[in-house]
């Protein structure tokens, strides 16, 4: 049975309209709620960027069923025992509602560091091994870590929940899937042309991901005037067209802009499901639960967020066929 999430955009709101919006969506009959977790957003026509583990504590406890995840990237700007024990003392708090998602990063956020920008394959094995540290922490064990990318010492997690949140790996390729397929719990990816995420899928359940769950984050812009969802979706997504390989190398918001110059509003079709149709978007969700994946969530690309989350409630989810056997 496919869950139909709704995402939580730091970059785009402040914590306090965000953490209303989450609440809306519970009240809508969203089923879960996701968030980013930048220290700068994309560009600066979003200009937010709230702390997320902050938030996710009030998000949780101001929702009544709703399970939450994040995407996050642990090894350069976060200490992997500290978002360790971040995720372990909200599990603790709110046992069975939080997964984690983890991926490479990108240059937007951990350039504040001031230690450089490793290439990927580095930023591989870092990421492994701070997912390593992370569930022996939670283990109970006590940890000793030293390599080129991450120094711990003698670090024990006192607070543990009674079971460790999901880790699941953020991908956008079939060979980043096949990667994340050799040791997470699952996989998170970008909504794609359906066929473009049937190799995906198959890339990762052929490497080791057969059984593991497979969320997808999908960007749809929305408004009863369909220049209006355009338009919204231009000013807050043209600076994301170019692929993770150029965007995870960017260091500004002012790069993104400057790379973004000559984007039109037509070009963002590429990255976001627009329509002013609400059955184009009841189409673009069927399509992803036919793929057999486990949750999807809804990522409101364009403006009049309340109108989007309500109209999606009572329209577009009791359209959708969640119950659809899965391939």
């Amino acid at each position: 049975m496919t869950v139909i999430g709704y995402h939580c955009s730091h970059e785009r709101y402040t914590p306090s309209e965000l953490l209303r919006l989450a609440c809306l969506a519970e009240e809508s009959g969203f089923q879960a709620v996701m968030c980013s977790d930048h220290f700068h957003p994309w560009n600066e026509a979003q200009g937010q960027s709230g702390y997320t583990w902050s938030w996710l504590g009030a998000a949780m406890q101001a929702t009544q069923t709703v399970s939450f995840g994040m995407v996050c990237a642990p090894g350069q700007r976060y200490f992997p025992p500290i978002i360790a024990q971040a995720a372990a003392t909200l599990e603790e708090m709110f046992p069975g509602r939080l997964w984690c998602a983890f991926g490479s990063g990108q240059y937007l956020n951990e350039h504040i560091t001031g230690g450089g920008w490793l290439p990927k394959p580095e930023r591989w094995a870092r990421l492994r091994e701070s997912v390593d540290v992370i569930r022996a922490l939670w283990a109970g064990e006590t940890v000793t870590h030293r390599s080129p990318y991450l120094v711990v010492e003698e670090a024990k997690l006192y607070t543990r929940p009674a079971q460790p949140p999901r880790i699941l790996c953020a991908a956008l390729s079939e060979e980043t899937a096949a990667w994340a397929a050799t040791w997470a719990d699952g996989v998170i990816t970008g909504a794609k042309p359906k066929a473009d995420q049937a190799r995906f899928i198959e890339a990762f359940r052929r490497a080791g991901g057969d059984g593991k769950p497979i969320f997808v984050q999908a960007l749809h812009a929305w408004a009863p005037d369909e220049d209006d969802a355009l338009r919204g979706a231009w000013r807050e997504w043209r600076t994301n067209v170019f692929g993770s390989e150029i965007q995870a190398d960017l260091k500004m918001p002012s790069h993104f802009e400057a790379v973004a110059s000559r984007v039109r509003p037509d070009d963002v079709a590429s990255i976001v499901r627009l329509s002013a149709n609400l059955d184009d978007h009841v189409r673009w969700l069927q399509d992803d639960i036919s793929l057999g994946v486990d949750r999807v969530y809804v990522h409101n690309a364009s403006t009049h967020a309340d109108r989007f989350i309500e109209i999606f409630g009572q329209h577009v989810l009791p359209a959708l066929d969640v119950d659809k056997v899965k391939p």
